[in-house]
């Protein structure tokens, strides 16, 4: 799969690598191609390219975002039409909502008209991505969006990060919760000093 990444930092670069080693293929749409988080990337295979963010986001068939919140809208319009493309918002918006817009996916589902647009990646730290395994037990992700397609793929893709589960919380609805989720995770990792090597999962019995 042709995976479009924006934004190279510490969950766009895991996430490309993760892909990437599991057999899909990596765009990086960029302003700056010799970025030292573009050059490491491309370093590590012949199958990461970069490309202006227009050209990767249009030959993707998933588009993951990654970036600071209120760089949305830049983004977005550097997209061009991705009404019909998978696009997964990894971002979110703690402290700086991209006003008027409660949070990123909903500016990108008004900005995009994507219909296919689903919240994922956001909700734990990019170590988590990095090694979602403690022990013996690998941890779980989560996903929210009305968009079936969307969320199967996603699904799929945190499989391939190495993720047990991902869950499917529910539509578009329940997007502010995967972002109030982050928060908590946060708030664990930081201003309560549990660090950074913290993760959910979810047991039944």
């Amino acid at each position: 799969m042709k995976i479009a990444i924006i934004g190279t930092g510490n969950i766009g670069g895991t996430l490309a690598k993760a892909w990437l080693s599991a057999g899909h293929d990596i765009l990086l749409g960029v302003r700056d191609i010799e970025s030292d988080s573009v050059q490491q990337l491309l370093t590590a295979s012949e199958r990461v390219v970069a490309k202006p963010i227009y050209e990767a986001a249009q030959e993707a068939e998933v588009i993951l975002i990654a970036v600071p919140s209120q760089a949305v809208f830049d983004v977005a319009k550097n997209l061009g039409y991705v009404a019909d493309k998978v696009i997964i918002d990894a971002m979110n918006s703690v402290g700086r909502k991209p006003e008027p817009h409660p949070n990123t996916f909903e500016a990108l589902k008004a900005l995009t008209r994507c219909r296919h647009l689903v919240k994922c990646f956001n909700s734990t730290g990019w170590e988590n991505m990095a090694n979602p395994v403690y022990g013996n037990t690998s941890i779980d992700m989560f996903v929210a969006g009305s968009s079936q397609k969307g969320k199967d793929i996603a699904i799929n893709l945190a499989k391939d990060v190495g993720f047990e589960t991902c869950y499917d919380i529910g539509g578009d609805d329940k997007v502010q919760l995967l972002e109030d989720f982050a928060l908590f995770w946060i708030n664990l990792a930081i201003m309560q000093r549990q660090g950074r090597n913290i993760a959910f999962k979810l047991l039944k019995r």
